[in-house]
């Protein structure tokens, strides 16, 4: 391996020039850096990253933990996360939560241990009051995805979930519909407890109060939203729309209600969440809230970026859902 000291006596400098002509922070001359530069791509040395991180206190490198790699949600996310990090001059380094808020703290221990610039933390089950000790104790900046940060609007990207759950379910009942199912998620989070609350909200607003048995709980998956969609079916629920808290227990909740010989949207409207890419394409196109997930992924980044480099900022918007409304639904009949 090419080491710094090989490169210094090629350039017939000294090991600390070519780290001044590295860091671009000392002025040299153009000679010097002429010749480093020269004997840099003769010999074909990389610098080692972390070792001019610590030596710099600054990696050129934003860390991400996500809650887990799963479903298109968070590939949109991942991926305009990297292409704004790109177009910074800087490196991604992403990580698993896992769910779990315990590995997510160990997560973000581990991006700090890599002297990372700043981190992004998409959280589904950390207790608020965490979330707000890291903003407050870490050595590098934090933003929060998904969730609130009390204190502290100019360090939280957030969704607005209740609104963009009323309004799908506005849409459903201008259709005439009031017997609604819903499948929720996992109701431990606080994205799932908020939607099944908002769709609660949306039926009594009109004088219509949620019955047990329109409920059932799913685990944010395809599978899971079949065998919640079964659930229902098997219980004997009337319904006839049926409200999914995101587009993959959707899917599973159409096959459902197709093996029970149920068409849709003929006998019962799906509704989904989240406007995936595969729901403009099923048949019938699925109706679903569009998330902003790639507005939201670039302004995380973009805010960390301003924070790394200790410039002032300013309390970030509330984002907002888009209904999409194509073939899974339709007006009641009679």
């Amino acid at each position: 391996m090419v080491t710094m000291q090989d490169v210094a006596d090629k350039a017939g400098v000294s090991k600390s020039t070519v780290s001044r002509v590295l860091s671009g922070k000392v002025l040299l001359s153009q000679a010097t850096r002429d010749r480093v530069n020269a004997a840099i791509a003769e010999l074909g040395f990389r610098p080692n990253s972390l070792a001019q991180a610590l030596a710099n206190q600054k990696s050129n490198t934003l860390g991400l933990v996500v809650s887990n790699f799963e479903g298109p949600y968070f590939g949109r996310l991942l991926k305009t996360m990297a292409q704004q990090a790109e177009l910074a001059g800087k490196q991604l380094m992403v990580t698993d939560g896992h769910d779990d808020p315990q590995r997510e703290r160990e997560a973000v221990e581990l991006l700090v241990d890599r002297c990372c610039d700043a981190i992004i933390l998409y959280s589904r089950y950390m207790p608020e009051a965490e979330l707000v000790t890291l903003v407050e104790t870490l050595p590098v900046p934090l933003i929060v995805m998904n969730r609130p940060v009390p204190g502290y609007p100019e360090r939280a990207v957030v969704f607005d979930q209740s609104g963009s759950v009323a309004a799908a379910m506005e849409y459903l009942l201008a259709q005439g519909h009031r017997r609604i199912a819903c499948i929720s998620g996992p109701q431990q989070t606080l994205t799932a407890r908020t939607r099944l609350a908002a769709w609660q909200q949306a039926l009594r607003s009109v004088g219509v109060e949620p019955e047990a048995e329109w409920i059932a709980e799913g685990d944010n998956l395809v599978d899971g939203g079949y065998r919640a969609c079964h659930q229902l079916l098997a219980r004997g629920a009337a319904f006839t729309a049926l409200f999914a808290s995101n587009d993959d227990m959707a899917i599973g909740a159409m096959r459902a209600l197709r093996e029970a010989g149920l068409r849709i949207p003929e006998q019962v409207s799906l509704f989904g969440f989240d406007d995936e890419p595969a729901a403009a394409y099923l048949s019938p196109a699925l109706s679903t809230v569009h998330i902003p997930i790639e507005q939201m992924s670039e302004l995380a980044v973009h805010q960390a970026l301003r924070l790394a480099d200790g410039q002032p900022v300013e309390a970030l918007p509330i984002f907002s859902g888009q209904l999409r409304l194509r073939e899974s639904c339709q007006m009641l009949a009679g």
